[in-house]
């Protein structure tokens, strides 16, 4: 009777948890009074017949969860058994991959007339496999949450054995989110869930629209992860990235029930204080499950070896060089310098122009960037963890790693920081640890 009681209060606990936090993620997420002069409900006038639904994504996912943890599943199961449902589960994500790529090929290429016929076979498998999927993926989620709750107890981000929230994720195709900058700085001023299945020509077409009638920089972007709760994560087949972004997206849901993360839109600074503060944490929660769980994963420390190459001493044909390799972050840093320069002096023209030129250079290195702009910088340049890229100068991503240096642990650091809600405090805890 006792542990029925105990099981019956921790599902009491979890359904008041999951109720505060869905009313207060729909306050944060929605829209009120909506006003013509709002720079954001100005954008909205293009938006509102496309925007994605979080409540009911939320409300869908929840059920999903509930129903899942009521099985307890993963408990029961050992860890060679919780290995393999998620190793089968990703690759069956593997296999559904390859085959929407196969679908898309066969409706793009103009000699299949038939295309409905040409890509039976395909369907079919694709409906076997998502429905494969659909079975797998509760469990595997599950196991990948519990071995995430795990870690965080053993690093101490725990109250009474629980983390708070729980960790709870979906994984499932994500929104794009739609950036909006102002022309003459970097700074976000908009970030509107659109729905998935927006193709590349509706979204060149939504910016243009938004560009043309507020004379502001958009961008339609990919997302990875959304921290509402369950947290949204996209469909990968990369673990390492995956339990990356569930620590990442737990790390926002944590900060969220504290001051940085409910003031996470008031200013760029504090928008960039939390995304940083999350990847950081994240990737360090992430490497810790890997070593954990499936150290067979874990990359090799060992740093890579330099070899010398002796050149002729006759007169070498320049083609024949090797090329040193395209550093993207120093290239993206260098970028955002310039542009910073030219849009303080007022040249927005001469910077847009500049970025179209770079745009095309990192063309030609194989780095596919549809669309270099103002609200590029403006949401990539929120993720500072690490040096250089589009963050720039930004003082603030400097002062977040300065911070995790001279914490203690990595509780210690996210604790300190979540309580912080201004730019001034951060500086003035790095000044004076």
């Amino acid at each position: 009777m006792g542990i029925i009681r105990v099981m019956l209060l921790t599902r009491i606990l979890r359904g008041l948890e999951i109720t505060v936090l869905l009313i207060l993620l729909a306050a944060l997420t929605g829209y009120s009074n909506p006003s013509l002069t709002n720079p954001i409900e100005r954008v909205r006038a293009y938006t509102r017949s496309i925007e994605f639904d979080y409540l009911e994504w939320m409300a869908n996912a929840a059920i999903i969860k509930v129903r899942a943890s009521a099985v307890n599943l993963p408990y029961t199961l050992d860890h060679a058994t919780q290995k393999g449902i998620v190793t089968e589960y990703l690759r069956t994500t593997q296999a559904i991959f390859d085959n929407e790529y196969l679908l898309s090929q066969i409706y793009a290429d103009p000699a299949i007339t038939d295309k409905e016929n040409a890509s039976e076979n395909v369907r079919s498998e694709l409906s076997a496999l998502n429905a494969r999927r659909t079975e797998l993926a509760p469990l595997a989620e599950a196991i990948l949450q519990n071995q995430v709750t795990s870690v965080l107890a053993e690093i101490g981000f725990t109250a009474g054995g629980q983390p708070v929230p729980s960790v709870w994720y979906h994984s499932t195709p994500l929104p794009m989110a739609l950036i909006v900058s102002p022309r003459n700085r970097i700074e976000q001023t908009a970030n509107i869930a659109i729905y998935t299945e927006i193709s590349v020509d509706e979204q060149a077409n939504l910016e243009e629209q938004v560009d043309t009638s507020l004379e502001v920089s958009s961008l339609v972007v990919p997302v990875g992860g959304v921290g509402v709760y369950p947290a949204m994560v996209m469909r990968s087949t990369n673990l390492q990235w995956m339990l990356s972004t569930i620590a990442h997206e737990w790390i926002h849901n944590y900060l969220t029930l504290r001051p940085l993360g409910i003031l996470y839109n008031q200013s760029p600074e504090l928008r960039t204080m939390n995304e940083t503060t999350a990847s950081i944490a994240g990737d360090e929660i992430g490497a810790l499950v890997i070593e954990k769980f499936y150290p067979e994963l874990k990359a090799s420390a060992s740093p890579p070896t330099l070899s010398l190459i002796s050149l002729p001493t006759d007169r070498p044909n320049p083609g024949d060089f090797p090329r040193p390799p395209f550093d993207f972050r120093a290239q993206m840093h260098e970028t955002r310098l310039n542009v910073d320069a030219l849009l303080a002096e007022g040249k927005i023209e001469e910077a847009e122009a500049y970025m179209e030129q770079r745009r095309q250079i990192f063309l030609d290195n194989r780095y596919l960037i549809r669309k270099l702009n103002q609200a590029y910088f403006a949401f990539y340049g929120a993720y500072a963890d690490v040096p250089g890229g589009a963050a720039g100068e930004d003082p603030v991503g400097p002062a977040v790693r300065t911070l995790r240096s001279q914490s203690q642990s990595l509780v210690d650091f996210v604790n300190r920081i979540s309580w912080m809600w201004k730019f001034e405090q951060l500086q003035r805890a790095v000044e004076q640890p």
